[in-house]
């Protein structure tokens, strides 16, 4: 299975239009952030998790010529503002399957109600195959998917375990129960938003410590802000087996 991260910022990207904070300011590639996705490949399968208003150019960059869907952990716009963007997979596919909870497919269906219409549709719109996820395990390919509920502040929303691997953002605090789902895992990707704590994200020192208590081989960290600082000077600071992820870095998950 190969992951590649579209995109490893917060809902703001790094760097922050108009700021003048160093990390905005670097020359380093891997400081520079667009809105948190990846793309999620195994066997003939080609899968994104979350569509952000960076999709496009994500899809450029990354050159992917063929989805087969789009996973959605939860509603906010830096993960399903590129909805529309979907346009190319549709003229290419017909309606691209979207697997999100009822409540985030009510949500989009407002937001992108042009999208989601029967009769009278633009024809330039693209079109989706809507599949209501719960929490339980669902096919998706030739795999089974596993939804793992997290606490993203007081919403509740979606990481997904794909075999060994688990890709978490957004999270502020897990469950017991769903914390059960993420035992014995190759690698495991995860929120930290910046050093001091935030209402609704994991700060280093919570996804650390929950990084301990779950003990994965390996560890990817994401949704990064400014705040947290320069690539270079985090990376050295982490524990063994724990690294700063950054835009189109892939790795190989057995």
């Amino acid at each position: 299975m190969k992951i590649t991260f579209l995109g490893t910022g917060t809902s703001q990207g790094i760097p922050v239009i108009n700021s003048k904070h160093p990390v905005c300011l670097s020359n380093d590639k891997r400081d520079k952030r667009l809105r948190v996705s990846i793309l999620v490949e195994w066997d003939n399968y080609t899968y994104v998790v979350d569509c952000g208003p960076d999709f496009r150019y994500q899809m450029l960059r990354a050159n992917v010529c063929a989805i087969n869907g789009v996973l959605f952990t939860h509603e906010h716009s830096d993960h399903t503002a590129g909805l529309d963007d979907l346009r190319p997979y549709s003229f290419q596919m017909g309606g691209v399957p979207i697997y999100a909870q009822q409540r985030v497919l009510v949500n989009l269906s407002k937001r992108f109600d042009y999208i989601f219409i029967d009769e009278n549709k633009y024809p330039g719109a693209p079109s989706v195959q809507q599949n209501v996820l719960e929490n339980n395990p669902f096919l998706l390919g030739n795999i089974k998917v596993t939804p793992v509920e997290v606490n993203h502040g007081k919403l509740k929303i979606f990481g997904y375990r794909f075999k060994d691997m688990a890709y978490l953002t957004d999270v502020k605090s897990i469950d017991a129960v769903e914390k059960e789902k993420l035992k014995n895992l190759n690698v495991l990707i995860i929120n930290a938003i910046r050093y001091k704590p935030h209402d609704s994200h994991l700060n280093l020192e919570e996804a650390l410590t929950l990084i301990d208590e779950l003990k994965p081989k390996k560890t990817y960290l994401t949704h990064i802000s400014h705040h947290l600082g320069f690539h270079s000077e985090v990376e050295r600071t982490l524990p063994e087996n724990v690294f700063l992820a950054y835009d189109e870095l892939v790795i190989e998950v057995n």
